[in-house]
């Protein structure tokens, strides 16, 4: 679907949580893209080349137009106390970003790019990390020709939505970032976004894992 001067139009899904803020903004500052389509539960701010498409995410129609993108940038997330249990959790984490990469690709997407977490592992015992692993397996299993899968740390953002013991952590994690190993800093939002743009847009699909100390020193990804 991307034409000859290479303009895409982009699916985004989870455009109100902070990293799919700064998505949101360095997408629709991207030459590159001709179209954002973002699916969200409230509607956004209008932007010129922004969709914004309010949707019931419990009832999402497996034929509507809104598919037929050329890649898909997913940064769903909660947290369990907010979803109200785990099977509620992993309903969004896991279950929701599944539905929409499998709509999508149907309809013809080719990239994926998904905002993950650091240490994510379908085995581990870690049920939250268990559950980001189960999802990243299940996007690659969709055969999108490319995928990239970003694993940050603690996200660097003072978000609206009430997150105590977070919150509490990034108070730890800026005072001593010198010490932190790199693997363990916090990643702020706009870095994240731009790994996951610069896998959704890469000028032929790939398939990568970029780790949250790639997020601070760009260097070459994990296959």
């Amino acid at each position: 679907m991307a034409d000859a001067a290479r303009t895409f139009r982009l699916l985004l899904v989870g455009g109100t949580g902070e990293v799919g803020r700064a998505v949101l903004v360095q997408a629709l500052a991207d030459a590159r893209i001709g179209e954002v389509v973002a699916l969200t539960r409230r509607p956004l701010p209008a932007a010129a080349r922004l969709n914004n498409i309010v949707v019931d995410f419990n009832k999402l129609p497996e034929q509507a137009s809104w598919w037929a993108v050329d890649a898909v940038v997913c940064t769903l997330g909660t947290t369990q106390r907010a979803a109200g249990s785990k099977e509620q959790f992993a309903a969004v984490d896991r279950d929701l970003a599944l539905r929409i990469g499998r709509l999508a690709r149907a309809a013809g997407a080719t990239r994926f790019a998904l905002n993950s977490s650091l240490g994510a592992d379908a085995r581990s015992a870690n049920f939250y990390l268990r559950t980001k692993g189960e999802a990243e397996d299940a996007i690659r299993e969709l055969a999108y020709p490319g995928y990239t899968i970003v694993r940050p740390s603690l996200i660097d953002a003072d978000r609206v939505e009430k997150r105590p013991g977070e919150r509490l952590a990034l108070t730890f994690a800026r005072a001593l970032r010198p010490l932190i190993p790199r693997r363990w800093r916090a990643v702020a939002p706009a870095a994240i976004a731009r790994a996951l743009l610069d896998g959704a847009l890469a000028a032929s699909p790939q398939s990568r894992v970029v780790e949250s100390e790639d997020l601070h020193s760009p260097r070459p990804a994990t296959a």
